[in-house]
């Protein structure tokens, strides 16, 4: 598989930016918002316990979805030092280098897909988080 160009490697880098800002001004608007929403307030000023749960589950909503966003900033910022070390596209298992599609369709993807897939299966599949 050829190296990727220095236009591919600029292309990915503007992305990865791009999207580092986007989920930069989506949690400055969620904080922002969550400051005027204060869910807690809420919880406190009913006294239904179903309201109470309710207040709850907005709130355990609220922090696991920004928890997602910043690991993906992680992942961003990871795959930015990997262009910057020339090592971007290159799998972190194997060393071989990962499909240009792979990285179009994941820009911070940092294995290929046979080694992402042996990592999955190791962690019990994409998303081992239990189902109620």
């Amino acid at each position: 598989m050829p190296e990727l160009s220095e236009k591919q490697l600029q292309n990915f880098t503007q992305r990865l930016r791009d999207r580092r800002e986007e989920l930069r001004e989506i949690i400055h608007r969620e904080l922002a918002s969550s400051r005027q929403e204060d869910y807690t307030e809420l919880a406190g000023m009913v006294h239904d316990a179903g309201d109470e749960s309710f207040a709850e589950l907005l709130r355990g909503i609220n922090l696991t979805t920004r928890a997602r966003e910043l690991d993906e900033i992680r992942d961003v910022e990871a795959a930015l030092e990997r262009i910057k070390n020339g090592i971007y596209g290159t799998c972190v298992d194997c060393n071989d280098k990962i499909a240009l599609e792979r990285l179009d369709a994941y820009p911070t993807a940092k294995r290929c897909i046979n080694c992402q897939s042996r990592h999955e299966n190791r962690r019990g599949g994409r998303d081992a988080t239990p189902s109620l």
